[in-house]
């Protein structure tokens, strides 16, 4: 029996250059803020394959099942209720993707005040991984940085063997 579209793995938007030692999932709206950070980050040139959520809902699927960090923007103007996209619930909420995910990033804008990049908050609470990074909008060129470097120090440490204990 074959899989059905909405089950068969994705291919990544940019595939990692060599082996893949991780990858990074992430959601952008038609702004393409989102889109436009992780473009500029180069992650695929580090051995990190990206996948990019679909916008609209007649889009296949994505279907991830390597380890990966979220990269997401914070909706809803400051509602905590609105704050984490459709989109990315959605994926989240099949359980052969949500198995997968490592961490989070977020983006938002500083005007949501205490909401700010709290989807980042939330996902990192519902699904308990890390809440690794937060940037406001497109993001700075040290955030590029910041990002890149922390995740290829994340999963360059994920892949150190660990010394057995006796």
């Amino acid at each position: 029996m074959s899989e059905s579209q909405t089950d068969a793995l994705s291919e990544p938007l940019y595939k990692a250059e060599g082996a893949a030692i991780g990858a990074v999932v992430f959601f952008s709206s038609a702004s393409e803020n989102t889109a436009r950070f992780v473009d500029n980050c180069d992650f695929q040139d580090e051995g990190i394959n990206v996948y990019r959520i679909p916008l609209r809902p007649k889009d296949p699927a994505l279907n991830v099942r390597e380890p990966y960090v979220l990269i997401v923007p914070t909706y809803g103007g400051g509602s905590a209720h609105k704050a984490v996209p459709t989109q990315v619930k959605q994926f989240l909420n099949n359980p052969d993707n949500r198995q997968y995910i490592r961490g989070v990033i977020a983006s938002g804008n500083s005007n949501f005040g205490e909401a700010y990049c709290i989807a980042g908050d939330i996902i990192s609470a519902k699904c308990k991984v890390p809440f690794m990074y937060r940037f406001e909008l497109m993001g700075t060129p040290e955030d590029r940085t910041a990002v890149r470097q922390g995740l290829l120090d994340f999963y360059t440490k994920a892949r150190e063997p660990v010394a057995a204990t006796v």
